[in-house]
């Protein structure tokens, strides 16, 4: 028998990434309006065999193909609720891992382009927590007097951790009802991943700034001193949305200049400055709902991710609606599925070999589903 030398591993790595790139040109030589044509087509073949999940910040040529729209914990729910085999999440890697905790064992849900991440997300994980725990143990006792919450932009991993350990999962919708129910049980909340969400939502609960803390994963005891932290009733995790983070007061000042009357509404995922030169914070399901009752000539200036307030200004040609601010602040990741990745993944389905499906494995996703479970009993 004789031995056939193995290429060496760049030449295979080089003919990996040319094979990609093959792929992607193939992707992406039709025009894209043969795109949107085969994607309607081939949806139109699957008929229930596939749901479509589109989330509000998606792009409008694809979220013109949803069958759903929302934000992150409406379309998981949504798809926890529908039989289909097949769930295509239009959205980012943690929404389609909490779709998957939340659907059957023999429903596939699929993410176009498995590179569609959260920078928010991505700035707690797994070990870092852990680690802030044992760190919170040198000063107290978490497990005693710590409830972990984590927002709902988080890993699968982090949800676990947060069932493991008494703690919950919160949206931007509920996180004052989530912070209530968390204080009832324990002294103290570590709050993870976003610091913003946590702070506007203490604030107006009243909680006064010497109460709550920042937490520097990258920093020993997470930059505190021990009194502080047996002080503080709020640990808020240094994280942010690198869209909602670009936000400035300034810009609502400029806009106020120019537009008399305008109202401002913000995301709280802005900082707390923004937030409080705001007339409206709220979830994204709040501030169309804001907009949609609105009486005609209302005008409005958004804190929030381009793609949705350009969906409202279309919406709503009666109401002058403006985006916040002067520069672009687009959810660059969310852009990443586009119609070319979706109608690859409906491809897939038709052909029987459905790619980028996203599974969490049941280690995770038991604990996970507990943390989501005891939030979903809130209401």
């Amino acid at each position: 028998m004789i031995d056939t030398p193995r290429p060496p591993a760049d030449t295979l790595a080089m003919d990996a990434n040319a094979r990609a790139r093959s792929q992607l040109d193939q992707l992406y030589a039709p025009p894209e309006e043969e795109i949107l044509h085969r994607i309607r087509a081939i949806k139109q073949e699957l008929g229930e065999r596939v749901l479509i999940l589109g989330h509000h910040y998606q792009r409008e040529e694809v979220i013109a193909f949803a069958d759903i729209t929302g934000d992150s914990l409406k379309l998981a729910q949504q798809a926890a609720q529908t039989n289909a085999p097949n769930i295509i999440f239009c959205g980012v890697h943690f929404m389609a891992e909490t779709a998957d905790i939340l659907t059957g064992d023999d429903q596939h849900v699929i993410l176009p382009d498995p590179a569609a991440g959260c920078s928010m997300a991505d700035m707690a994980d797994e070990e870092q927590v852990a680690r802030c725990w044992r760190e919170l143990a040198e000063v107290i006792n978490p497990d005693e007097c710590v409830t972990p919450v984590t927002y709902i932009n988080s890993t699968a991993a982090l949800k676990a951790f947060c069932g493991r350990h008494g703690g919950i999962v919160c949206t931007s919708s509920n996180a004052r009802r989530i912070m209530e129910w968390a204080w009832r049980r324990r002294e103290k909340i570590l709050f993870f991943p976003d610091q913003h969400l946590g702070e506007n939502t203490a604030v107006a609960m009243g909680v006064p700034d010497k109460a709550m803390i920042l937490w520097d994963p990258f920093q020993p005891l997470g930059g505190n001193q021990p009194e502080d932290i047996r002080r503080a009733r709020l640990i808020l995790w240094k994280g942010f949305c690198s869209v909602h983070q670009l936000f400035r007061p300034e810009h609502a000042e400029a806009m106020r200049r120019e537009h008399p009357g305008i109202e401002i509404l913000a995301h709280p995922e802005c900082s707390r400055a923004v937030c409080e030169t705001a007339d409206f914070v709220g979830s994204t399901e709040a501030i169309i709902r804001h907009v949609s009752e609105a009486p005609a000539g209302s005008s409005f200036a958004i804190a929030t991710e381009l793609n949705l307030v350009n969906r409202l200004r279309i919406q709503h040609p009666d109401k002058p609606v403006y985006f916040l601010s002067p520069t672009i602040c687009m959810c660059s990741t969310m852009f990443r599925t586009d119609p070319q990745h979706l109608y690859a993944a409906l491809a897939d389905i038709r052909d029987g070999r459905p790619g980028n499906r996203v599974t969490v494995p049941e280690s995770d996703a038991g604990p996970a589903r507990l943390a989501l479970d005891r939030m979903l009993e809130l209401g």
